[in-house]
């Protein structure tokens, strides 16, 4: 087995099935590690820190939605759910907990070669250092307050900066607008949480989050705003 193979990690409690996918990928050239629970998986990626996690929704101990909320406070690259339901909504709770991709059982090969090399040339997003945060084209450092995009810098006011900061520092997870205004100092809640949708909607213009709907800062109706870590 190449040492220096892409390292891809499946989290499904189906032993044949975690088997056939493991030796599919195997032979398709990745190195591939397994885990079968889901409490034990969130320790196996933040240890290994796989360069992609594929993640099967029915797991002991936590489901795959837990797993992946979890990881998202630590683990910013590609994850693929797997699932034998095709509900709209078991794949809606996928995004909002931070999967970049789903895909329904019985799997297909090819289906899932190509999702995976789809998500793995997107790249990774991992933070550079605790001050500077790098997302494809998007910049952020907390030293200088400064962001740019493309190569562009982008003048944001000091509230936007903050609210740039704390969105980038939970990538991939929903942060309801009560956690924003509590987490920002001197941003004040006017019991409608208008304060925050109109920072949002500064940052998503100065950002050229243009789309309908938005597709970097995403509204999860319901629950408040996601920073999508690959969107950039």
């Amino acid at each position: 087995m190449d040492p220096l193979a892409t390292h891809i990690m499946v989290i499904e409690d189906d032993a044949s099935l975690a088997e056939w996918i493991s030796d599919f990928l195997i032979d398709s050239g990745f190195l591939v590690t397994v885990a079968n629970r889901g409490d034990e998986a969130v320790e196996m990626i933040r240890t290994d820190e796989p360069a992609l996690v594929i993640l099967d929704v029915n797991l002991p101990a936590m489901n795959g939605f837990e797993v992946c909320y979890e990881i998202r406070r630590f683990y910013h690259k590609p994850v693929l759910m797997l699932t034998a339901r095709g509900d709209e909504s078991d794949e809606v709770s996928g995004i909002e907990a931070g999967a970049n991709d789903y895909l329904i059982k019985p799997v297909r090969p090819r289906a899932l070669l190509a999702r995976v090399q789809s998500l793995l040339s997107r790249g990774e997003t991992v933070p550079s250092d605790k001050n500077s945060r790098v997302f494809g084209e998007l910049q952020i450092n907390s030293e200088s307050r400064s962001v740019s995009l493309a190569g562009e810098p982008i003048e944001l006011s000091t509230h936007e900066f903050d609210l740039c900061w704390l969105l980038s520092e939970n990538a991939n997870v929903v942060m309801s607008r009560e956690d924003m205004i509590n987490k920002m100092r001197g941003i004040e809640y006017d019991g409608f949480n208008r304060s925050v949708d109109i920072l949002i909607s500064r940052l998503r213009k100065k950002l050229g989050d243009n789309d309908q709907p938005p597709n970097k800062i995403k509204t999860v109706w319901g629950k408040g705003y996601m920073f999508i870590s690959d969107a950039w």
